[in-house]
């Protein structure tokens, strides 16, 4: 079994197919945008689909005893474990169709995690699952900033200086969370430079979204996708402004978009047009809409200003390879 599905890229929202494979059934927060990306992302996938999910609000909210929003085969699994569950599912349906035990015909196989499952805990399993270009399959990354199911505690992908139950501001130190966020698709696309397609993503840019699911499932060998997710609980917003916060990181150049397939990197939408030379808009248009930033000084948003004005400005591709090879 080495062929993939045929999954034709779409030229719009209008083109995306009717049919819903996660519908009503699940008990997500109001505005939670990890909910969209796994509706969006099955929903470019199709029907002859497995999906595996790790411990997470993905998990735990679409779990509930007789009441879960998937319409396809899904299979929980362990916190780290998205990379290995991905990997054993399509060994496994590899071997049973080569031995004649099941139909020979392409299966996607999606693992999903979130930032604590995928880019802390799990970062291991995916780096392994990379390394296995006989299987076709796609790990995807929903990342809400926190280990939100468990009260918004700090993660590897928490922004610098952002409010959680690990780093609350206080009255000696008002910046507990000192990390930059952790370059996690950056990471395993350098890492990985055998592996095909690595990308990341944003919901509120759907029609993008979708169509990396399909190039990734349809590309061939193990693929990556890292999508970055508004949360309402985690970030402390009004549910109604999720789409446009999303639309809002792009647009600062906070969160970059962008695929790198055959080691040929690709930005893509409105992070394209800000490598062009579009003018981005202020950080501080993302930051002061979330409460998890509340306490910042401008101080604080000038030091963030000039961390992304120099990404964009030093970094040889912004997000994805830092400065600092010079004379190599």
């Amino acid at each position: 079994m080495t062929t993939t599905q045929e999954l034709k890229p779409l030229k719009g929202v209008k083109e995306s197919p009717l049919e819903e494979l996660y519908t009503s059934g699940h008990r997500t927060c109001q505005g939670c945008e990890s909910a969209l990306v796994m509706k969006l992302m099955i929903k470019a996938a199709g029907p002859r689909t497995i999906v595996l999910g790790s411990t997470g609000c993905m998990y735990v909210a679409n779990t509930t005893y007789y009441s879960t929003p998937w319409v396809v085969p899904w299979m929980h699994t362990q916190l780290g474990s998205s990379g290995s569950a991905a990997l054993g599912t399509a060994a496994a349906l590899k071997a049973l169709m080569s031995k004649g035990k099941m139909k020979d015909e392409p299966i996607n196989v999606i693992a999903f995690c979130g930032d604590g499952g995928g880019a802390d805990m799990g970062l291991s399993a995916i780096s392994a699952a990379l390394t296995h270009n006989q299987y076709n399959l796609l790990i995807l990354l929903y990342d809400n900033e926190s280990y939100a199911n468990t009260d918004i505690q700090v993660s590897g992908s928490s922004p610098w200086g952002a409010n959680s139950t690990f780093s609350p501001p206080g009255s000696l130190h008002r910046i507990m969370n000192k990390r930059w966020k952790k370059n996690t698709a950056g990471m395993l696309a350098v890492g990985h430079p055998q592996a095909r397609y690595i990308a990341t993503g944003c919901a509120s840019y759907a029609t993008d979204l979708m169509n990396k699911v399909r190039k990734a499932l349809t590309i061939g060998g193990p693929t990556f996708l890292h999508t970055l997710d508004p949360c309402p609980k985690g970030w402390d917003y009004d549910p109604m402004y999720s789409h446009e916060l999303g639309m809002l990181a792009v647009k600062t150049g906070i969160w970059v978009q962008y695929e790198v397939e055959d080691s040929k990197v690709i930005l893509n939408g409105p992070s394209k047009m800000l490598a062009l030379g579009k003018k981005r808009l202020p950080v501080e248009d993302y930051l002061k809409r979330q409460g998890r930033f509340a306490h910042f000084t401008q101080e604080d948003i000038d030091y963030f200003q000039h961390q992304i004005d120099d990404m964009w400005e030093r970094w040889w591709i912004p997000g994805v390879i830092p400065p600092g090879l010079e004379g190599s």
